[in-house]
């Protein structure tokens, strides 16, 4: 998963300890893609403690070789439909300006669900980076809600 995360060129990357520990303690809300006995794909998040019907979504990554074959959008509806058993009905995410991928990504997935996708301001670049050296784009929140 750090691999796979890394060679995006485009997320954060978290420390490969981290990945084991959101494999391990969000394993019912993240979800691996296989293709070949190798990961092709992951799916990041977890169910938010003041929201328990809300899926943060953290990361969605696909292996470049895997790219193309809508493995991203099968993950997050396999992991909303899973998901769906415990009363998950939402979805949240956030997505810079610049990631329009992502933003498409996540509006496909709210026209297959027949859900309504909002967009509101989240996190401007100073909470997220607050050294100049390391300015981060702003992050816009993306919820998806049943319709």
């Amino acid at each position: 998963m750090w691999e796979i995360a890394r060679d995006t060129e485009v997320l954060d990357l978290n420390s490969t300890y981290a990945y084991t520990l959101l494999c391990r303690d969000f394993a019912d809300s993240s979800i691996v893609a296989e293709r070949d006995g190798a990961v092709a794909g992951f799916v990041t998040g977890y169910r938010r403690p003041d929201r328990p019907d809300t899926l943060f979504v953290w990361q969605v990554a696909v292996d470049a070789a895997h790219r193309g074959h809508g493995i991203a959008g099968l993950m997050l509806n396999d992991l909303l439909d899973h998901l769906a058993v415990a009363g998950v009905t939402r979805l949240e995410t956030t997505i810079t300006a610049s990631n329009t991928a992502s933003q498409e990504l996540f509006g496909s997935v709210a026209r297959r669900r027949h859900s309504t996708l909002t967009v509101h301001d989240l996190f401007a670049p100073h909470h997220i980076s607050p050294e100049e050296s390391d300015p981060h784009e702003a992050e816009q929140l993306y919820v998806i809600d049943p319709a």
